[in-house]
């Protein structure tokens, strides 16, 4: 006899404005007690110092996680000048220190070097793994780890205006796998005065944006007024992370299909003729996710959400 899972069947994505000093572990998990919820993620980890767009999925909504952690990245953050440390933000040792301080014309005039495709070392202090290891673990253990480079891409990086001598605000758009601790590090290395993040904010992940973001009190505030089933109002569909994907709709018989996991074949003259990723929706229901190719949809992931 299967065992019955403990609490709601909740699908779909909530974007949480994450509270500052709550990792992005500790603010899912008391969204997800607040839902009463058998089922959540998050999309893109946050580091406890940042606050911003936290994209939870709930559900069903966990199969389109990876979709959402892709996306397009927007951040807002201060840099401060002076010195740098060893998480690359205001928590860590000063390892290395400077009198010099950037003029606005000399961090202008750097920023075309940060964007497009770059090379990126990511930060001692950040999750990748290293031998089976994440590397913040090594770290903390006073291990120094050999990060490798790699390709991260950067659309825009502007300045938006010194707050004074020593610290500046910038706003960045940026692709998967961007640290942004990264580029105040080597910002500062570069302008040849050093410097780590003292104020970071995500400001969209995707399609999540702060117009919609919810914040943890209006949350707590809400449970108190009309407990979990008054938060499901702050949901939005599961389909939402998936803007980059064709939709496409099917009828109940090739949604059956679909479902059961079969590639269907696109009939009549006046069926779409693509290649690449889709998702198909029937009667306003996600029913799967999947690949396209020559007149055939051949479905990677399906969706039960009481068709």
């Amino acid at each position: 006899m299967a065992r019955r899972k403990k609490g709601r069947a909740v699908n779909g994505w909530l974007v949480l404005d994450k509270p500052l000093g709550r990792t992005s572990t500790q603010a899912l998990g008391a969204v997800k007690r607040l839902f009463d919820a058998q089922k959540a993620g998050h999309a893109g980890t946050l580091d406890p110092l940042a606050t911003g767009i936290l994209p939870i999925a709930f559900g069903e909504a966990t199969k389109t996680v990876s979709y959402a952690v892709d996306g397009e990245k927007a951040y807002r953050f201060t840099v401060t000048w002076g010195n740098e440390r060893t998480t690359d933000d205001t928590e860590g040792e000063i390892v290395a220190s400077s009198e010099t301080r950037p003029s606005v014309a000399e961090i202008e005039a750097l920023l075309p070097q940060f964007t497009g495709e770059i090379s990126q070392v990511p930060p001692q202090f950040s999750a990748i793994k290293v031998a089976g290891n994440r590397a913040y673990d090594l770290a903390r253990d006073g291990e120094v780890v050999e990060l490798q480079p790699r390709i991260v891409n950067i659309d825009d990086l502007r300045l938006l205006g010194a707050v004074d001598a020593n610290s500046a605000i910038f706003e960045a758009e940026c692709g998967k796998g961007t640290y942004v601790r990264a580029i105040a590090r080597d910002l500062g290395r570069a302008l040849g005065c050093y410097g780590h993040v003292s104020e970071l904010r995500r400001l969209a992940v995707g399609s999540f944006t702060e117009e919609e973001a919810v914040s943890m009190d209006e949350l707590v505030a809400a449970h108190e007024e009309g407990g979990a089933e008054a938060l499901d109002s702050y949901l939005q569909p599961v389909e939402s992370a998936l803007e980059d994907l064709t939709e496409l709709a099917v009828t109940p018989s090739d949604a059956s299909e679909l479902a059961r996991g079969k590639t269907i074949l696109l009939r009549g003259r006046d069926a779409p003729v693509f290649t690449g990723g889709f998702f198909a929706m029937c009667k306003g229901q996600l029913v799967a996710i999947g690949d396209a190719e020559k007149g055939q949809l051949r479905p990677n992931r399906v969706f039960n959400l009481g068709r």
